[in-house]
């Protein structure tokens, strides 16, 4: 079958409106959202604070997290760290610190009740022990600067929100890391719209591992993490039921004050996200299947048409070209990365698609997921909806 010139240049101009119309939602939505560094200056005492941390075999960057957050310009301030059944020396490095700032609390866990996830049944033994009007959750390798919580925390209060959710800066070692995060949070941004989730009546709602502020109150009235304690992405299904319960929710950029190095290898993405793949989609492997097509005909197709359709058919795809590369390269600008890792911008489209893929077949295959060294079945994963 062989298309007209005309024709060729009608689809290639739809396409680049299409691209073009999806990019400027985003570019419009994530203008919306303030900066932590645009935050005003706190006045008077800040709220009591506790944070929260669940780690479990985090030798390699727990100490630097918790010296960041013991550095922290923050008080009255409370921390307490959830080992979870450590097989490595994260128990011996947590203890050290512990004898070295009376700040830091510390609970070793060595069992796992029935029904639960390990992170969120450590984050909901540390909310038991909470004493702070506002409550942090956040990652053992987040590291944050000094100035980072004060300002955060102090808004929270004085806007009457109840959940303040923050993006932080990525470190990936290599360009091609650095790419696939800015192409993980384009693809993230785009289907979550958190900028509606400040919105009463939107039903958008967002939530961050790295960086999950609650009012203690409100958390507990919800019921802490027991509603989630099967969900692997227990970070934004958090947001959803605070969201869904009526509590003011709302994300800020804090790049500039929040960074957390993701994975140090593509095999630790690949790993890395098998837990959370189908949770994302809430276990509906057709809004998965439909992600990926729209993925490889919307953002990756003009990669490929640019080089293969002949004519004035091929400018269109080329201006779609330079639009993704543009918006993906001020995505890593505003994440802390660098501008430039967007040169494998089309690899790590395709690497996306085979992860989602793989990690749902996997998934299915293994009647499940397995999540740091715990099989948990599918079929209880998917009894916990919210």
């Amino acid at each position: 079958m062989q298309f007209s010139g005309d024709f060729l240049l009608i689809v290639s101009l739809c396409h680049l409106a299409l691209v073009g119309l999806v990019q400027l939602r985003l570019l419009i939505g994530m203008n919306r959202i303030r900066r932590s560094d645009s935050l005003p200056e706190p006045e008077g005492a800040l709220p009591s604070l506790s944070i929260i941390v669940a780690a479990r075999n985090e030798e390699r960057d727990i100490e630097a997290g918790l010296r960041s957050l013991l550095a922290l310009h923050y008080a009255p301030l409370q921390l307490i760290v959830i080992n979870d059944r450590s097989t490595d020396r994260t128990g011996d490095i947590v203890n050290r610190l512990a004898t070295q700032d009376p700040r830091l609390a510390v609970l070793h866990l060595e069992s796992l009740p029935a029904n639960w996830l390990g992170k969120n049944h450590a984050l909901q033994r540390g909310a038991e022990m909470a004493t702070g009007e506002f409550v942090l959750f956040t990652d053992a390798d987040v590291v944050f600067q000094p100035s980072a919580l004060a300002a955060a925390v102090a808004y929270a209060r004085d806007q009457s929100i109840d959940h303040l959710a923050a993006l932080p800066a990525v470190s990936m070692p290599t360009l091609l890391l650095e790419s696939f995060a800015t192409v993980f949070s384009g693809l993230f941004l785009s289907y979550f719209r958190p900028w509606r989730a400040s919105h009463p009546k939107s039903p958008a709602h967002i939530g961050i591992g790295a960086f999950n502020l609650v009012r203690r109150a409100a958390y507990e009235q919800v019921g802490r993490h027991e509603p989630i304690r099967m969900r692997p992405d227990d970070d934004l299904k958090l947001g959803k039921l605070m969201k869904t319960a009526g509590f003011r929710q709302e994300l800020i950029v804090a790049a500039s004050g929040v960074r957390v190095p993701w994975y140090a290898t593509v095999k630790e993405v690949i790993i890395g996200l098998e837990k959370n793949t189908l949770a994302g989609v809430d276990y509906r492997p057709t809004i998965l299947f439909g992600a990926c097509v729209a993925i490889l005909v919307v953002y990756f197709w003009p990669f490929v048409a640019m080089l293969v359709v002949p004519g004035l058919a091929r400018w269109p795809y080329v201006a779609a070209v330079l639009i993704l590369l543009g918006s993906a390269a001020k995505t890593a600008h505003d994440g802390g990365g660098r501008p430039w890792c967007v040169i494998w911008y089309p690899l790590t489209l395709v690497l996306f698609v085979y992860i989602v893929a793989r990690n749902t077949l996997l998934t299915y295959w293994r009647g499940g997921i397995r999540w740091r060294d715990h099989h948990y079945p599918l079929s209880e994963l998917r009894d916990n909806k919210i």
